[in-house]
């Protein structure tokens, strides 16, 4: 930490700050002179002036050079903490909320001013030869839509450096031993637990275990093994799960053989020792970004029959087979339940989400030769010289970056419609939670999707679903099912890439909605037979409900969104004018013309 990269991550922050703020339409910028804008605190005393473009989506791109603060002593140095007290009516911060979120933006901070310090990569190098983890953790920004969006409140310092996705730093989880009798374990067809174990652990280690259970008098065989966050075990399950300790429900057996990458959803791990194996998710007990980060050992259960159902789904549908569209399933789940918190607090209490863990697929193994992985997140990581990483990889193709835009939205977008049309199905499609496939010349070959069995929803309430998977289907009015794409995709994700290349001068805003829209198009007129869905659900409307982010947040930055009624936590605020409106055209379906 040192003044100068301070100041230079509070500008960045207060910059993004004001333009998402003014996004949701929390702050009202007022022109002083073309393409001058200035807004005024809760009592007036305190001036914010910038020079910004207004782009489609009323996406506002703030020049952060031109941002100054003014009060009436003149000029004031920028400082973050500051402002959220000088808006803290205008932007709905409680009492009991603020100096939470104060928190949270202070660890952003602290976490955008570490990048600032480390040795930094071009984006044309990223594009050129960055591997799947290089481009992981390169990452300068998080979630494109949210302020305070690196919060992990709970880290320490060391800790930070040890377990931050940006630090890069090898972890090796550690390892307990739960009885059966309050353990769980649930895999995917086919996949038993044994192998699993003895696939991720190897010979050799489950071997030290045995002989560790052994020499305690206990067998392994009466238990399950569960991988746990270094930091959870030494916060929270050494401490408050100390009972379950003391009377050997719960044994710990040490580090795993393997090293793991933090991924940038904090609690997700990457194996860079064997890359071919399980990523494994872990509970955290971190708050970060409206949640806390735990994992629910109930609701583990269903999570590997969720991925089989969307597998065979997505393996069955000729759209998504034609548009080379996976998923890497969560193929197996271990929870530990404990009895007495579960007596003592109701479904969703952060204790119950203290122990438990999934193994995912590694897209590693389904790679082609010359093909290589990048998290979709990075098509919106810019370098310290305002350089894109999307805009290097149209050049590095040798595109037209119409072409280069079409071939990611084939990839990407198309199946996020047809999952939706065909099956009322929508996922969390943003940036971290989709994997860009890419081939030696920096196209998009296809898209992976992850994070399932949390995130997708089924809205169609006569899709057929198996008992087993039925959680995922939840109840969303007609009007508000089509925001899974003018939202999620739209809205908190192309937005930012469009603005990016438009003022990189890569490709104008006008002509990356028109391949959007020829990219909806041209699905539309590919399944006929879903014409009656379109007209129903018309994606060329010439408007959609502006549907909050940060409002959220800063209503509840300790649970933004029940995940089991997601539609209840919605903050809609007026409209935006949809892009791709301009640009409609009538579908021709069976030689007739539907209007869409």
């Amino acid at each position: 930490m040192n003044p100068r990269l301070w100041h230079r991550a509070t500008r960045r922050l207060l910059t993004k700050a004001l333009a998402e703020f003014t996004h949701e339409r929390l702050l009202a910028p007022v022109t002083t002179a073309p393409g001058r804008y200035t807004v005024r605190s809760d009592d007036g005393g305190v001036t914010y002036d910038f020079a910004a473009r207004r782009l489609a989506l009323d996406h506002w791109h703030i020049d952060p050079a031109t941002l100054t603060c003014r009060t009436a002593d003149g000029e004031r140095d920028l400082d973050a903490l500051e402002f959220f007290l000088e808006f803290r009516t205008t932007l709905g911060l409680s009492d009991e909320i603020l100096p939470v979120y104060l928190e949270e933006i202070t660890a952003t901070l602290a976490s955008a001013a570490y990048k600032l310090r480390k040795p930094q990569v071009t984006a044309a190098e990223l594009a050129a030869h960055g591997s799947f983890q290089d481009i992981e953790t390169g990452m300068t920004e998080g979630h494109p839509c949210f302020v305070a969006n690196n919060g992990r409140l709970g880290f320490t310092a060391t800790e930070f450096h040890a377990y931050a996705p940006e630090a890069a730093a090898p972890v090796r989880l550690l390892w307990l031993a739960a009885h059966r009798d309050r353990a769980a374990f649930h895999a995917g067809a086919g996949l038993a637990y044994d192998r699993l174990i003895r696939d991720e652990l190897g010979p050799d280690t489950l071997d030290r275990f045995a002989a560790t259970m052994t020499a305690r008098g206990l067998d392994l065989a009466d238990y399950l093994l569960i991988p746990v966050h270094p930091w959870q075990w030494e916060h929270k399950l050494a401490v408050t799960f100390a009972s379950e300790v003391a009377l050997r429900r719960l044994v710990p057996l040490g580090p795993g053989p393997d090293d793991y990458l933090a991924q940038q959803s904090v609690r997700t791990f990457f194996n860079t020792t064997a890359p071919g194996r399980h990523y494994v998710k872990t509970a955290l007990s971190v708050l970060n970004m409206g949640f806390m980060r735990g994992l629910s050992a109930a609701y583990m259960e269903a999570t590997p029959a969720i991925n089989d159902w969307l597998a065979d789904l997505v393996d069955r549908d000729p759209v998504l087979r034609a548009a080379r569209f996976t998923i890497i399933r969560e193929r197996a789940a271990v929870g530990y339940r404990h009895l007495e918190y579960e007596a003592a607090t109701p479904p969703g209490s952060p204790y119950r989400k203290m122990l438990a863990a999934l193994w995912r697929e590694s897209p590693v193994p389904s790679l082609a030769p010359g093909q290589r992985l990048a998290t979709m997140a990075s098509l919106l990581h810019t370098d310290e010289d305002g350089a894109g990483f999307a805009a290097a990889l149209i050049r590095r193709s040798g595109l037209a970056p119409e072409a280069w835009l079409r071939g990611y939205l084939d990839a990407y977008l198309v199946p996020v419609l047809h999952s939706l049309y065909a099956y009322g199905l929508a996922y969390m499609p943003h940036g971290e939670n989709a994997i860009l496939v890419l081939a030696g010349d920096g196209t998009v070959d296809r898209v992976i999707f992850k994070d399932i069995a949390e995130e997708i929803v089924v809205m169609d309430p006569d899709l057929p679903l198996p008992d087993d998977v039925a959680r995922i289907r939840a109840a969303v009015p007609e009007d508000e099912r089509l925001l899974a794409v003018f939202t999620d995709v739209f809205d908190c994700f192309l937005r930012f890439l469009s603005a990016a290349l438009h003022t990189e001068g890569v490709l104008d805003e006008t002509s990356f909605w028109r391949t959007v829209a020829a990219c909806v198009r041209d699905y539309q007129a590919s399944v006929p037979e879903l014409a009656d869905r379109f007209r129903r659900y018309d994606m060329f409307a010439p408007t959609f409900a502006l549907s909050c982010l940060n409002r959220l947040q800063l209503r509840d930055n300790r649970q933004m969104v029940d995940l089991t009624d997601p539609s209840a936590a919605l903050q809609l605020h007026g409209t935006l004018d949809n892009p791709i409106a301009a640009h409609a055209a009538p579908l021709s379906v069976g030689g007739a013309s539907v209007p869409v």
